[in-house]
C-alpha cells in the first residue's frame, strides 16, 4: 500500500541543486514535457511551423530553404522529432532545433 512520506524521508531535487523533504517533493508541481522549437515554444499536433535554417534533405536531392512554411506537422514519440509533409517530399522528419512555431 502507498504510504505517505514522512518527515525524515529526503530526495535529491537535480533542478534546485539540492536535498529536499519527500512531502515538498511531493507537493512540488512538475515540469512540462514536450517538444519544444528553436525558441522554447511548445508544439502541437496541427501546429505549422517555418525552418530557421537552410536543410539538405538526405535521398531527395533537394535543400529546404529558410523560412519555408512547413503546415500541419505531427509529434513522434521522440521529443526533438516532428513529422511532416512538405512539396515533394512524403515522411519527412525534421528536428525540432531546426524548426520555429508561427
Amino acid at each position: 500500500m502507498g504510504a505517505e512520506p514522512g518527515e525524515d524521508d529526503y530526495v535529491y531535487d537535480e533542478v534546485r541543486d539540492e536535498w529536499i523533504s519527500a512531502r515538498e517533493a511531493a507537493a512540488a508541481p512538475r515540469p512540462v514535457k514536450g517538444v519544444r522549437d528553436a525558441v522554447g515554444n511548445l508544439l502541437s499536433d496541427g501546429d505549422s511551423v517555418t525552418l530557421v535554417k537552410d536543410l539538405k534533405v538526405k535521398g531527395a536531392n533537394q535543400t529546404l530553404k529558410r523560412g519555408a512554411l512547413i503546415k500541419s506537422i505531427r509529434l513522434t514519440d521522440d521529443d526533438q522529432e516532428i513529422d511532416c509533409r512538405c512539396e515533394g517530399i512524403k515522411g519527412l522528419v525534421l528536428r525540432a532545433e531546426f524548426v520555429r512555431k508561427v
